[in-house]
């Protein structure tokens, strides 16, 4: 399909919080989130395959309601197409951390990462935390470049990776 211009159509997905029966499509991106960007993640590809469905369906449900988790999904019908995720901060109340953050190659520059960043802003600030968070591993030059045009700056903060030593991750925030 194409405009009247002749360029490509914009493709369209639903970005909306993830329901219980978007369960085994969760863990189809999951998976395929795991093999793409295995460094970017806090598990391995192996370990999320072994854990059975039913794990994944109560961690969907979890995360479908409430205001300390949440995930965020991009649905264009069938096959789901990213996911970002956002919780609370233990010790600043008015902060989200953004994690798990993922679009699917054919996706890219497409937009759908700041809509689905938009999705856990919205949520952030309807729960009165007016401030958002991420964590980007560093020398991930072009997720780096993709957070500061959404509007997030570099605060300095350099942490440990949380499961490689070798690597270091760089604190990112912005309002919601």
């Amino acid at each position: 399909m194409t405009t009247d211009m002749g360029s490509p159509a914009p493709r369209l997905a639903e970005i909306r919080r993830v329901r219980p029966e978007d369960a085994a499509r969760a863990r189809a991106l999951r998976l395929e989130m795991l093999a793409d960007a295995p460094l970017a993640f806090l598990e391995t590809l192996a370990d999320a395959a072994a854990r059975p469905h039913n794990e994944y369906a109560a961690r969907v449900a979890y995360t479908s309601a409430g205001s300390s988790n949440a995930q965020f999904i991009a649905d264009p019908g069938g096959r789901l197409v990213g996911h970002a995720g956002g919780t609370t901060a233990p010790n600043e109340p008015g902060l989200t951390v953004i994690y798990a953050v993922y679009v699917t190659p054919t996706w890219r520059g497409s937009g759908l990462l700041g809509e689905l960043i938009d999705g856990v802003a919205a949520w952030s600030r309807a729960c009165g935390r007016p401030e958002l968070l991420l964590e980007v591993v560093v020398g991930n030059d072009r997720a780096y470049r993709a957070y500061q045009r959404l509007g997030f700056k570099d605060t300095g903060v350099r942490v440990p990776h949380p499961t490689i030593p070798a690597l270091t991750e760089l604190q990112m925030r912005r309002t919601a």
